[in-house]
């Protein structure tokens, strides 16, 4: 096949391709995809702030081929040289999106439209964008309507990559990169710390993902703390947590063990489900904390210090909750709606299931920590897409007691470079 034959596409990336390590994972798509490709330009930057600049002519054997080249490589924030106006073409129904729709990333996004690089609001992985009233946004598969023009193809389209501070930094490194049990974890617990008070001071919002290994490790009055202190805006978790959570305040129980001495009561197997019955006797955990039914614990806390919670049904549930939402695309819904409202921080503590489902809806500027005992939910976080993510492989009783001494001995306004 000659040269003319082949499908040819230039494209070009600039900003720290280098130290991000941008450049060498897009050629080592190109390798992967087997096409053909030449670094026509690159200039490299001087100093720690000088952007750098790159071109490269990719040689694709078909159409197809080079089309998924380019919507591989975008992610990372290449772009055509040419440069295009972004397709439009209508939802041909409601939750469907046209055949050849952009999917998105997680990262900051622009699409140009009349010759003006438009900002993609709420940015999530695996969504389309939707133009309407000359605005761009993310929408997922299942809210679009019909007739709304969806951005199709990859042409007009701009990812803008999360890039390596320009300032030391220990845990970008820790970021997106093979987790491990044996990271200098009081160094980015440190960090971690920093990052909170600097965000809480700016008027971010802090979320946290919660799992019921919380209340079963004994580590609730640990969160409890740290909802008191001011830390945690919004509390995402499953109906395992709040009804273990309650069974622990009602009974001194979890999941029938006592917390104390950690020995299996008499009809403890019992105390889960009493413990769902008393709530929604009460009509639900605010009405049960407003009654005095419900007088400690996470879950009473988070009321007391408006804290507000999303808690996500599953088909192991028992009961559930009054306050869980069974629907879990409306729970979806709700969740989105919190992130959309200023979340900066997100600590995923002991949850495979909800830190992979809410990883998903977060951008990459969310700061993301997950900590878990089990190593495989770390992995699967990263390789799911949430390159933002620092992992750390620990018990979330210390993470959350060491967590807090750092967060006493952080600054009260933590430095812009942190």
């Amino acid at each position: 096949m000659n040269q003319e034959q082949k499908h040819v596409q230039v494209i070009e990336l600039s900003g720290h391709i280098i130290d991000s390590m941008i450049l060498p994972k897009i050629l080592d798509e190109l390798l992967d995809f087997g096409v053909e490709f030449k670094i026509q330009q690159l200039n490299v930057g001087r100093g720690k702030t000088d952007p750098s600049y790159a071109q490269i002519e990719i040689v694709a054997d078909t159409a197809s081929q080079l089309d998924a080249v380019l919507g591989e490589v975008q992610r990372y924030g290449a772009t055509p040289l040419r440069t295009e106006t972004a397709c439009l073409e209508p939802a041909p129904a409601d939750g469907v999106f046209p055949e050849n729709f952009y999917s998105t990333t997680n990262m900051a996004t622009r699409v140009r439209i009349d010759g003006e690089w438009l900002p993609v609001a709420n940015t999530e992985m695996d969504c389309g964008i939707l133009i309407e009233d000359g605005k761009a946004r993310c929408i997922a598969i299942n809210e679009v309507l019909k007739g709304q023009m969806i951005v199709v193809g990859h042409g007009g389209v701009r990812v803008v990559p999360t890039e390596r501070p320009r300032v030391p930094s220990p845990m970008f490194s820790f970021m997106g990169s093979q987790v491990s049990s044996e990271k200098p974890k009081s160094v980015y617990l440190k960090e971690i710390a920093e990052r909170i008070v600097k965000v809480r001071a700016s008027g971010g919002k802090i979320l946290v993902v919660g799992g019921p290994a919380i209340i079963h490790t004994g580590s609730g009055e640990l969160l409890c703390r740290l909802i008191e202190r001011g830390f945690v805006d919004y509390l995402f978790a499953g109906n395992a947590l709040a009804v273990h959570d309650i069974e622990s305040a009602l009974m001194g129980t979890s999941l029938g063990i006592s917390l104390d001495g950690g020995m299996a009561l008499e009809g403890g197997h019992e105390h889960h489900l009493r413990a769902i019955n008393r709530i929604r006797a009460a009509g639900g955990i605010r009405q049960a904390v407003e009654t005095g039914i419900l007088r400690k614990g996470v879950m009473y806390t988070c009321v007391k210090h408006g804290v507000d919670y999303v808690l996500a049904g599953s088909i192991r549930d028992d009961g559930p909750l009054p306050d869980v939402i069974t629907d879990v695309i409306r729970a979806q819904v709700e969740m989105r709606k919190r992130i959309h409202e200023g979340v900066e921080v997100a600590i995923m503590l002991s949850t495979m299931l909800h830190s992979i489902a809410v990883g998903n809806l977060l951008p990459a500027s969310v700061f993301t920590v997950c900590v878990d005992i089990n190593q495989a939910t770390l992995t699967k976080l990263v390789d799911r897409g949430s390159f933002q993510t620092a992992g750390l492989v620990m018990d979330v009783g210390g993470f959350l007691r060491e967590l807090l001494d750092a967060l006493e001995k952080a600054p009260a306004k933590a430095s812009a470079g942190s």
